[in-house]
């Protein structure tokens, strides 16, 4: 999260007003995070996020808005989107597409044990089963394609080992795309960006996830695979942690237990989940667009999980 568009506390009341959420009492923007500008604001109802969205357009959005009302209705802790009185959820502040949501209870948790983990596990398996029916269509707009896409653009700033890893990766995930296997893999509405920032604990309680704007329908073991790359490793290093792992996938597996398809290829999916985020951390690292609390994430991090993940496979 981040602040690109400067909203004035007029401009937040009035569409506060029109979602009849009370009066302001703060406005604060939200550093952190690299798409949308965020506000936490507070009114004498509650806490609620305000996000203006920079790249999503007005075609895009609505996936995201209702797979979020989707999930909260069937018992899922996500932000619920606020309606005007016509039913809308999708708004206009300062001339950008905008939401208003519920603020989450708790914090993130940085240092997650092995019981986090299985929280984890347990709630995505159960965000997957309840997108089943989830009735609109979109990509998840960070996949292959994009990459192939992407790779070339990043090129020009590595250097000549990180040039041979990410064109031999991206072959790879190619060629793994292209398989039986592949096109095997149960598929449905996924978070796509579910790392320790995005979900909520009261103590040992999970009490939300949320940041869905990267969101889109995938195979569920890319999800999988992107949860294990962030709350199962040893971020310094990029190296696997193995119990965490383990507490993830079996609580995943008793709500919803994997194929034999996901079970072959989570090796690869984790490959890919790293390629994903180096990918894109390199975009926004040398590319990066002016923004008022911007922090780019290191993309160096992502080019080391890959690595790990390349070099040390790990199977369910």
């Amino acid at each position: 999260m981040a602040v690109f568009t400067e909203v004035s506390p007029d401009e937040a009341q009035r569409l506060l007003t029109a979602l009849n959420l009370g009066t302001l009492k703060s406005l604060r923007g939200i550093e952190g995070g690299i798409e949308n500008t965020n506000y936490f604001a507070t009114t004498d109802q509650g806490d609620w996020v305000l996000t203006l969205f920079e790249r999503l357009t007005a075609q895009q959005l609505p996936f995201y808005l209702h797979l979020m009302k989707h999930l909260a209705h069937r018992g899922i802790p996500v932000p619920d989107p606020a309606a005007n009185r016509d039913g809308d959820i999708l708004h206009t502040v300062c001339g950008k597409p905008a939401a208003v949501v519920n603020r989450l209870d708790g914090k993130s948790q940085l240092a997650p044990q092995p019981g986090h983990c299985a929280a984890v596990g347990a709630m995505l398996a159960r965000m997957h089963l309840a997108g089943r029916d989830y009735d609109r269509e979109q990509p998840n707009l960070r996949g292959l394609p994009w990459w192939n896409e992407t790779v070339p653009v990043v090129l020009p700033y590595l250097d000549e080992s990180q040039s041979r890893l990410i064109r031999q990766e991206l072959a790879f995930q190619n060629h793994i795309a292209d398989g039986a296997d592949y096109a095997a893999l149960p598929r449905g509405p996924v978070h796509a960006d579910l790392f320790r920032d995005n979900v909520m604990f009261d103590g040992e309680r999970l009490t939300g996830f949320f940041d869905f704007y990267f969101a889109g329908v995938d195979a569920w073991l890319f999800d999988i695979a992107v949860c294990l790359n962030d709350w199962c490793i040893d971020l310094p290093t990029g190296r696997h942690d193995a119990a965490r792992a383990r507490a993830l996938l079996d609580a995943y597996g008793t709500v919803r237990p994997l194929c034999a398809a996901e079970r072959r290829l989570l090796p690869a999916l984790l490959r890919a989940g790293a390629l994903r985020f180096w990918v894109s951390r390199l975009w926004d690292y040398f590319l990066p667009r002016e923004a008022s609390m911007l922090k780019p994430h290191d993309p160096t991090h992502f080019e080391r999980v890959l690595r790990e993940r390349v070099a040390h496979p790990v199977s369910p």
